[in-house]
């Protein structure tokens, strides 16, 4: 009787473990829109993104992964200023890096390979050509199994991943070698303009990334589209994250237009009174490019996110006495166009979750860092659980 009681008892406890495990299927259901984002995005495979969740993760279930949201083994190294956790690899208790989440591995994990020279030479090839992948992630040393390779090409071919990467493939962004480097080498498509040596209109003169210069008062480099700006922050030892703060921006990625980098926050107020447009152009734009915050060209314009301005248009870089002269539509010569707009006078707020800081606010109203201290009235970036954010102008 106790021997068919201690079976039904390990019978029991072996259901129970394995109903916490995921299948592969499962793991690849659960992550394979994140994949194809990250595709579209930096331009890693989806079928190889997904193949080395599989393996790194146990499909899921490995130690390292339930402990750390860390999907694809990559460890701290020197760079790394995030959340770790300790754990046994190829030695005793190595430091892997933890994450809050599966999206902001699968995001770090593209970061990781396409923000340093030693991968680069994969955005070369095929994205169709998972094989060459797959051998070219071993011969740039991501992993020390002999056999990693094959066994990528495995779960490609069983699972069928490659259908993962076909549907992306007509959005990959455009790689250029030329504009990635890791840790202190040069970038050679990234130039730096100093304001009182250069036409105001297009940069002439190149300097080595390292050489920083000055653009209306700021630190910044002038970098070319499709520039990687986890490529800029590594050269310059700045955050990613305060980067993407300097320049009003809510994702990094490659850039969509050769444009200012600021090393730096950009400025409250400009030197001259007023610019006018040269072309139809966009409020985040015009901000970049005389080095202000979004924030006050708004405010000085009554200009909206992502508001197109027109060709002529007078915007005003500094703070003006009567507010009726502010406007979108001031064309030089005199003509005025009329601009009708709304406003929600109600305020919108945010109760502070655990673990949540201003940043990710931010991405989540799409809004700027900047905008939520200037609306909370906030000296720092610390913030109480429970703490109620205004959250809209």
């Amino acid at each position: 009787m106790k021997t068919q009681f201690f079976y039904f008892l390990l019978t029991l406890f072996s259901l129970q473990s394995g109903a916490q495990n995921i299948s592969p299927q499962q793991y690849i259901e659960t992550y394979k829109d994140l994949a194809i984002r990250e595709m579209k995005r930096m331009g890693v495979p989806a079928s190889i993104t997904l193949a080395q969740g599989l393996l790194e993760t146990e499909s899921g279930n490995g130690v390292l992964v339930k402990k750390s949201n860390n999907h694809f083994g990559i460890k701290c190294k020197s760079s790394w200023s995030g959340g770790s956790v300790s754990h046994d690899d190829d030695a005793n208790g190595e430091c892997f890096r933890k994450y809050n989440s599966a999206e902001d591995s699968y995001r770090d994990h593209s970061n990781f390979l396409r923000g340093s020279d030693r991968y680069s030479f994969l955005f070369k090839l095929d994205p169709k050509d998972y094989k060459a992948w797959a051998y070219g992630l071993k011969k740039a040393g991501y992993a020390t199994n002999p056999a990693y390779p094959q066994m990528l090409i495995k779960s490609i071919e069983d699972y069928n991943l490659q259908q993962y990467t076909l549907i992306a493939i007509n959005e990959v962004p455009v790689y250029d070698g030329s504009q990635y480097a890791s840790d202190n080498e040069s970038v050679p498509a990234v130039q730096v303009r100093n304001q009182e040596s250069a036409s105001a209109s297009q940069p002439e003169i190149n300097f080595d990334i390292s050489d920083k210069k000055i653009f209306n008062g700021v630190k910044a480099v002038y970098a070319q589209q499709g520039t990687s700006l986890l490529a800029i922050a590594s050269m310059h030892k700045i955050d990613l994250v305060k980067l993407l703060e300097f320049n009003d921006m809510k994702e990094d990625g490659l850039l969509k237009r050769d444009s200012w980098i600021f090393l730096e926050r950009k400025l409250n107020e400009g030197k001259a009174d007023y610019y006018i447009t040269e072309a139809d152009e966009y409020v985040e734009d015009i901000a970049q490019d005389n080095a202000l915050q979004v924030s006050s060209i708004k405010q000085f314009n009554n200009l909206e996110d992502n508001q197109l301005v027109k060709k002529g248009t007078k915007i005003y870089l500094k703070k003006q006495g009567d507010a009726t002269a502010r406007n979108t539509g001031e064309k030089a010569g005199g003509n005025t166009q009329q601009k009708n707009s709304t406003s929600d006078n109600k305020v919108k707020w945010h109760e502070v979750q655990p673990k949540e800081g201003l940043y990710a606010i931010a991405r989540k109203y799409n809004v700027t860092v900047q905008e939520l201290r200037d609306w909370n009235n906030l000296s720092t970036d610390d913030l109480k659980i429970g703490q109620k954010l205004i959250i809209s102008k």
